[in-house]
């Protein structure tokens, strides 16, 4: 049987891919593909491996030797899963593979945002301490997050972790509602729950129901020191309303690991803004990136891979 790896680069150094070459009988790596190049390379292989690389309805049905599809990624937006489905190619993704590690990275950044990190830098370098007439410099007021209330919008596996690390620090965390199920759900939506919380954490699929769900409306609702984190997706929050309320003062502190488009070939406000004084961070999508939780991508896919052979 035959596999074909379409994108072993996006894995990064440093990764062992044996433990897949031992799953089947030739596994050919390429490091990068397009999706022109995947349907040539595809053409006679029964199982692809594919992070990010696009297999569209047209790649998929010049392809009749493809069986399964295992996506090195919790997202499969990348395949075409009508016509997957339609054509029989099982579709297996990975999950839980990077918890440890996103939920490091979150702690990091709420952690950096309420000690206002970025702002002491940005005076540090400016030569603001050396011209201090104190020992210390208390221009920015901290925020101690012992006690302090933090919301987490998705009571997944992740989001349980960031809780546990949260209220290990002292704080009190609450999940939100579902978005788009508050009606039907008995924990309080993140509206209502806005004026009383310290700091937001957003851990949840993109949709429908959570394109801009931090919007201009819900910003205004937020305590004026807020800190808002976002290692889910981008467009879950208005990056440049949320923007306009850090320059106003209007929220306290804001960081993403996440944009709308990535790699952000065209800019965006936020990377902008980057070297204005706010209390500001933008991490390139990297939350995910610990040695350990990349090897486990191909530890899960190996489970997946043996999961299907079995059942032919």
């Amino acid at each position: 049987m035959k596999a074909v790896l379409l994108d072993a680069a996006s894995l990064g150094p440093d990764i062992d891919l044996a433990p897949l070459h031992e799953q089947v009988e030739t596994l050919v790596v390429h490091e990068r593909s397009t999706t022109h190049e995947a349907q040539a390379r595809l053409a006679d292989a029964e199982i692809a491996i594919v992070n990010k690389v696009v297999l569209d309805a047209a790649t998929l049905e010049a392809l009749p030797s493809l069986k399964l599809i295992c996506v090195l990624a919790t997202g499969t937006n990348n395949i075409d899963m009508a016509t997957a489905n339609r054509l029989g190619i099982a579709v297996k993704n990975v999950t839980g593979y990077g918890t440890a590690s996103v939920a490091q990275h979150t702690l990091m950044l709420l952690l950096n945002l309420a000690n206002r990190l970025p702002l002491y830098r940005h005076d540090v370098a400016a030569g603001h301490w050396n011209q201090s007439p104190f020992f210390c410099l208390m221009d920015h007021r901290t925020l101690e997050l012992e006690g302090k209330h933090l919301a987490i919008v998705g009571q997944g596996e992740l989001g349980g972790r960031v809780a546990q690390l949260a209220e290990a620090l002292g704080m009190r965390v609450t999940f939100t509602a579902r978005p788009g199920n508050e009606a039907h759900d008995a924990r309080p939506g993140l509206l209502e729950l806005a004026p009383d919380v310290d700091a937001v954490s957003l851990h949840c699929p993109l949709s429908e129901a959570t394109h801009h769900l931090v919007d201009a409306d819900l910003l205004a609702r937020l305590r004026q020191d807020a800190l808002l984190i976002n290692c889910a997706r981008g467009s879950i929050i208005d990056e440049v309303a949320a923007l306009d309320a850090l320059r106003a003062g209007r929220l306290g502190g804001l960081a993403v690991d996440v944009l709308p488009e990535e790699p952000p070939r065209d800019g965006h406000p936020l990377l902008d803004a980057l070297h204005e004084p706010l209390n500001l961070i933008v991490t390139p999508h990297n939350a995910w990136i610990t040695p350990e939780a990349r090897q486990n991508v191909v530890s899960l896919t190996v489970n997946n891979l043996q999961d299907w052979l079995r059942g032919h």
